[in-house]
């Protein structure tokens, strides 16, 4: 709980920070950051949103119920990763005359981190769970295999 207060006051600081770097600056074209706001709500909600939560049900429908939780992280990590790189692979902003603008192979370099990803997800669903261990977050009559609380002696 304490975490999550302080990343809930670690935002709302930076957020401060930023809005009043913003409205002191002289320069601040209101309407057109009310404009780009306007858009990235709605690429957010719109677009965004809808694309992970159609292929979370389309993964709830392919994936067994163990292996949901592992494969959504992964293809969250992966969609969100691939929009953040695609204007580095598929070069926009390039200039012909300058090859030092983008020097990477950026389609190359994405292809490895999602297989990197694949590959991690891959082998956290392969891993045999550990006979013994109590299943976390449990008490010991909610552990499979249990049978309860036993008769009292006595």
């Amino acid at each position: 709980m304490t975490t999550r207060v302080v990343l809930i006051g670690a935002g709302l600081l930076a957020m401060a920070y930023a809005a009043g770097g913003a409205l002191t600056d002289p320069g601040l074209d209101v309407r057109g950051v009310l404009l780009f706001l306007t858009g990235v709500l709605i690429a957010h909600d719109a677009v965004w949103m809808l694309a992970v939560l159609g292929t979370g049900a389309a993964l709830a429908r392919l994936v067994p119920p163990r292996h949901r939780p592992a494969v959504r992280a992964a293809a969250i990590s992966a969609a969100a990763l691939t929009v953040v790189a695609f204007p580095l692979v598929t070069g926009a902003g390039r200039a012909v005359d300058n090859p030092s603008v983008l020097p990477l192979p950026y389609g190359r370099n994405l292809a490895a981190v999602l297989l990197v990803i694949a590959a991690a997800t891959l082998l956290t669903r392969l891993r045999r769970p550990r006979r013994g261990r109590p299943a976390a977050g449990r008490k010991k009559s909610e552990r499979p295999g249990d049978q309860g609380p036993g008769p009292v002696d006595g």
